[in-house]
């Protein structure tokens, strides 16, 4: 469908019938929930979407959406528009603690592979998958240095993958790197002004970045998983797709590995393959 540049009136609002039958797509296809006291946040991020396709109204929007074939094409641009990006260095730093301290130990001496895998299933503008890679060099090079690793950092997001490929984030959001990681990890901007850091390519070769929707039958990861991080976005589910969706990390994860989720989530009440070794840390039977 080809549209004609238009500006989009000022008073054009998303109506309850538009709004629900988005967040019915939504739903489906991510498993995201958006109540409708979601609809002025979904109307106001839809609207940079309305100016970057042309269409004149919301009305307009899902009618081409909904009614001309226009979901397969605008799926992944809808998903990048109403997706949370929330993302630290070092968030939630207990959980780092414990995979330095305990969790790296017990996996170097359960398994022989030389190369340990680990997944950052949730990776956003990639701030933990990298994070986990600074913890893992440390250990490897200190601990045991005739074993590797690689990091697989999924995202249903386009948008934040790109970024993450870059690794380029500014001074303030690197500022939890402690400062021995800082100086073997990250290079800062020649241009002082810029305010910009990049992590040291020594560990963005070690991560691989690939687009991954956590609510598909099955995850196309390879062998399975030494440790797994899905943080803080179970909280974005109800409690049937939870279940699905921890049964297949589980399903991914090696026996003997270690899966993490938010500190905010929980696992209570499902009936999976794990037991609890620390808090919001589980242990694959």
């Amino acid at each position: 469908m080809s549209v004609a540049l238009k500006t989009q009136p000022l008073d054009d609002r998303l109506s309850k019938r538009n709004f629900e039958a988005l967040s019915k797509f939504i739903y489906s296809y991510s498993g995201i929930k958006m109540p409708l006291s979601k609809s002025t946040m979904l109307e106001g991020r839809l609207r940079r979407r309305l100016r970057v396709t042309g269409i004149a109204t919301f009305d307009d929007y899902c009618d081409y959406l909904f009614n001309h074939d226009g979901i397969e094409r605008e799926a992944i641009y809808l998903i990048d528009a109403v997706t949370t990006n929330k993302t630290d260095f070092f968030r939630e730093p207990k959980h780092f603690d414990y995979m330095r301290d305990v969790a790296l130990g017990d996996i170097v001496r359960q398994f022989s592979e030389r190369r340990l895998r680990i997944w950052s299933s949730a990776c956003s503008t990639g701030a933990e998958p990298y994070t986990l890679a600074m913890v893992m060099s440390d250990y490897l090079q200190s601990q045991a240095p005739d074993r590797d690793y690689f990091i697989l950092a999924t995202d249903l997001s386009t948008d934040v993958l790109q970024k993450a490929q870059k690794g380029i984030y500014s001074s303030d959001m690197m500022a939890p790197v402690p400062p021995e990681m800082m100086r073997r990890y990250v290079m800062r901007a020649t241009n002082a002004h810029r305010q910009e850091m990049r992590v040291a390519p020594m560990l963005r070769q070690k991560v691989g970045f690939a687009r991954m929707n956590l609510m598909d039958a099955k995850y196309p990861i390879g062998d399975p998983m030494h440790i797994i991080f899905c943080r803080n976005v179970l909280i974005y589910f109800d409690k049937q797709t939870q279940s699905q969706v921890l049964t297949r990390l589980c399903n991914s994860l090696a026996p003997g590995g270690y899966l993490f989720i938010g500190h905010s989530e929980t696992v209570s009440g499902f009936d999976l393959p794990i037991r609890q070794v620390a808090n919001t840390i589980f242990k694959r039977i």
